[in-house]
């Protein structure tokens, strides 16, 4: 252990130097952070972890401990943070094998005689634990000064992690905000264009025609406004899950689609738990995607994945080129002269709101195959087995 000791009050100054330099990252902070803690508590080792599902994995760590460096993983079930997360305030451990850890999984797993431990708390859920740890036991119990300093430090790495992704989701929203202006400035100029060019021919050659095409126009400007306000107030939430017939919402949805001399098959008679409304627009946005690049007769079909996890949706076009399919579910993305390009951006926000994922591929006769994984189906009549 160190020989360096640090009274509370020296602790607790160089920890508020550490933390309130401002031009100094969180990444770049955490280390002296870390290192703080060893001395004043006068262990070998401190580290950060991050907590997902049953794995624990060290984010940050200071000390030469093989098992307790940044990378590394294991089992929850091997660690001693499983019990930190369990409890208010810090976790301490004087003497491990005195203290009744000798046989348990952690003990074996990394031999520390010595810890103290505190949650990292983040948006009201467990993201992991800052933790202080030795090979060699503690001549003497935590004190209450040594558990609060542990303590203040996991909160304030709480504290920075909220502040680090809350900056990164202004920031997605900026960059999303800012597609969204180029869609929005890009595609109402063109047909408004068109309008102001086929008026002008009106009023020279007095032809109804040209107001017929500034009628096109004014629709489909119409047709981008309501895909963004979905988009902007409602594509990325749902409201009630209730139980949904595939077929049943899948003819539904065709008969809202121009589509007279197009056909649809559908293969499911699954049930699903889902937003009908917002399912709608999936459906309604797939059909009419395959109608306007495969043809007024185009052959449109729903059925089971093999995975028996989704559905998919398939027509008989052209499809979709293999270098563009990145790219279909992209604000804005679309090679038909008539569509807004938000149709499959609204498909994916709607299916990403239920948990699920959206991918497309090639169909089974050459055209567009959309397929949605991580559906789970119910027998009808069990309410999801709620």
């Amino acid at each position: 252990m160190d020989d360096v000791e640090l009274s509370e009050g020296d602790a607790l100054r160089r920890m508020y130097r550490i933390t309130a330099a401002q031009e100094r990252s969180f990444e770049d902070k955490l280390p002296d952070l870390l290192d703080l803690g060893c001395v004043y508590l006068g262990v070998e080792t401190g580290f950060l972890t991050e907590i997902d599902d049953d794995t624990q994995m060290i984010v940050a760590a200071s000390g030469d401990h093989e098992l307790l460096q940044p990378g590394r993983s294991c089992p929850l079930s091997k660690a001693y943070c499983r019990k930190t997360v369990d409890v208010e305030g810090a976790l301490t451990v004087q003497h491990a094998r005195v203290e009744g850890w000798e046989g348990d999984a952690a003990y074996e797993e990394f031999g520390l005689e010595t810890y103290i431990g505190a949650k990292v708390v983040v948006d009201r859920e467990v993201y992991g634990t800052f933790c202080f740890a030795d090979t060699e036991a503690r001549d003497r119990p935590f004190s209450e000064d040594e558990e609060t300093f542990v303590e203040l430090m996991a909160q304030w790495v709480s504290y920075e992690i909220f502040q680090k992704r809350a900056t990164e989701r202004i920031q997605q929203q900026r960059d999303q905000l800012e597609e969204f202006t180029r869609v929005v400035s890009h595609d109402i100029r063109n047909p408004l264009g068109i309008v102001d060019g086929y008026l002008d021919l009106a009023e020279r050659t007095g032809d109804p025609e040209h107001f017929e095409r500034c009628r096109d126009a004014i629709d489909r400007m119409e047709a981008l406004i309501d895909d963004l306000l979905f988009l902007t107030r409602e594509g990325q939430t749902i409201g009630g899950r209730e139980e949904i017939r595939i077929d049943e919402l899948a003819r539904e949805c065709w008969s809202f689609v121009n589509a007279e001399d197009g056909t649809l098959e559908i293969d499911t008679d699954r049930v699903v738990m889902g937003d009908w409304s917002r399912l709608q627009q999936v459906f309604e946005n797939l059909f009419r995607n395959a109608l306007e690049h495969g043809g007024e007769d185009v052959t449109i079909r729903v059925g089971d994945l093999d995975g028996g996890d989704g559905v998919y949706v398939e027509d008989d076009g052209t499809g979709i080129p293999e270098a563009e399919r990145e790219q279909v579910f992209v604000d804005g993305f679309t090679t038909g002269e008539s569509g807004t390009g938000l149709g499959l951006t609204i498909i994916r926000q709607v299916v990403e709101a239920h948990g699920w994922t959206v991918s497309v591929t090639e169909g089974g006769a050459g055209g567009a195959r959309f397929e949605i994984r991580g559906m789970e189906f119910v027998e009808p009549g069990t309410d999801g087995g709620e």
